[in-house]
């Protein structure tokens, strides 16, 4: 145990962030570079080294809390390291992405502030990064056995690391121009750095990894001459299907899905544009969706210079305390206030949009909105609320329904769907295609970072198997394990 008396002596303190007036004029993260060192020993010191963790059961990556916090409270940053890259293949950017649900399980949560297991690991990677301590892992032998891997996000990278440190020749292919996703394209640059993954990538090439970028399956390569060209293929391209608003109006210029709008942002960041195509400057925005992916918006319309940002969601305002109905350590539903909504905008819950409103020119100028509240059950409308607001740009931020099937990967494989849309699997992560697998939001519908990476190095063991007939590598989650939630 790292400080006995640590969770009675020492309170609960966070990183800290740069003024709003300051961050919201660049793209950098949020918090104050190094405001963490200091206080983080006797952070990780407050983890009471609970006989029966519950911690681990809110991460599915099974990571082992306690024994890096001890390590971390003792500041034997090489150790705590060890044991944090023993389940977890990118602690940096769950350390800065992950909602931390292990934090909702903490058995300290029960009747005071969690211990800050997010901000501690995050120091314990930073700190192993800055040491030189984060090393490439190649293989001692090759297997002679050939991987491909489609997607580049969080569950991609994953499989692919832990493949090729099995011995095998992994290819992964990423439809976009740079390597990572949703963490690269979809993650604005205040919440993560892309030099995170950059460093990552570079890692994983010194380790033998190939990496091919503006490659889409399906349409530039046919998917099954991909699957006859590999051994193995593991599918981690996403639930890329943006859920949409078929309402009046939809049709007007100005209204965007999300993922339309934020990459552009990060292409700004890369360098790649001087101005973004798609801006908010000088623009009433509304953003519709509560979500992180709607936060993300409001932050970087925030950068953008909008004249003002409202962020709208269907559901009733959530409880600022864990509700009596989501017990310890199931994942509560919060209000939660972000860095983006602390650099301004409003919020306005329980309203549903009835229709979009347009100038002559095909723009739209106004949105209108309904109050809606739940009567037995259902969701129902207000008579008399009815009330518009000024929006020159809105983005859609409502979630995903499932992975792309315009593109040709799904019918040039052969694969078969759940019933809610997503690539079927068996226990092994195998499709219904001989040698093709599936590992993230493809197969588990839209899902956290940690149940990303968790379902990579589980698909991972289920295809080494395939190839070799055996695997050591862990397998953390089943297909079928869903989140500790009421």
């Amino acid at each position: 145990m790292a400080d006995p008396k640590g969770f009675l002596t020492t309170g609960r303190e966070v990183a800290k962030t740069r003024p709003v007036g300051d961050r919201v004029k660049d793209w950098n993260e949020v918090y104050v570079p190094g405001s963490l060192l200091p206080i983080i020993s006797k952070q990780a010191g407050r983890c009471m080294d609970c006989g029966i963790p519950f911690c681990h059961n809110g991460c599915p990556l099974g990571n082992l809390i306690p024994e890096w916090n001890d390590y971390a409270y003792r500041e034997d940053w090489q150790a705590a390291s060890e044991r944090l890259h023993a389940t977890n293949n990118f602690p940096e950017f769950t350390g800065r992405l992950c909602p931390a649900p292990c934090e909702a399980a903490c058995v300290l949560g029960i009747n005071q502030p969690a211990v800050t297991i997010k901000n501690v690991e995050v120091s314990i990677i930073d700190k192993a990064w800055d040491a030189n301590d984060v090393k490439p892992q190649p293989p001692e032998r090759l297997s002679g056995k050939t991987v491909a891997v489609i997607g580049s996000g969080p569950a991609g990278l994953a499989a692919a690391q832990q493949l090729t440190r099995a011995g095998h020749t992994v290819a992964v292919y990423e439809r976009a121009d740079r390597i990572g996703g949703l963490l690269r394209y979809g993650i604005p640059e205040f919440k993560m750095e892309k030099r995170h993954i950059n460093r990552r990538i570079e890692q994983m090439r010194a380790e033998g990894t190939k990496f091919r970028t503006g490659v889409e399956i399906g349409r530039d390569i046919d998917a099954a001459k991909l699957r006859r060209r590999y051994d193995a293929v593991v599918l981690a391209a996403g639930a890329t299907t943006a859920r949409d608003l078929p309402v009046p109006g939809r049709e007007l210029n100005g209204i965007h899905q999300a993922m339309e709008y934020l990459p552009l942002a990060n292409k700004v960041v890369e360098g790649d544009f001087v101005a973004p195509p798609l801006t908010a400057e000088g623009k009433h925005v509304v953003v519709i969706g509560g979500g992180d992916t709607g936060a993300d918006c409001v932050g970087t319309a925030h950068r953008q210079g909008a004249a003002s940002v409202t962020q709208l969601e269907i559901m009733p305002r959530p409880a600022d305390e864990r509700p009596g109905h989501q017990p310890w350590p199931t994942f509560p539903m919060l209000y939660k206030v972000t860095s983006a909504h602390e650099e301004g905008g409003e919020r306005v819950y329980s309203v549903s949009t009835t229709h979009f409103e347009g100038d002559e020119d095909g723009n739209v100028q106004f949105l209108h909105l309904i109050e809606v509240e739940f009567v037995d059950g259902k969701l129902t409308q207000k008579p008399g609320t009815e009330r518009k607001i000024p929006a020159q740009l809105v983005t859609l931020a409502m979630g995903f329904t499932g992975t792309d099937v315009q593109n040709g990967l799904v019918s040039q494989f052969g694969l078969e769907l759940d019933e809610r849309g997503n690539v079927a699997r068996d226990g092994d992560f195998a499709t219904n295609v001989e040698g093709v697998f599936v590992a993230g939001d493809a197969g588990r519908g839209q899902s956290l970072i940690v149940w990303a990476i968790a379902e990579g190095r589980s698909a991972a063991r289920g295809v080494d198997r395939y190839l070799t007939g055996a695997s050591e590598l862990p397998a953390p989650i089943r297909p079928t394990d869903r989140a500790l939630m009421v």
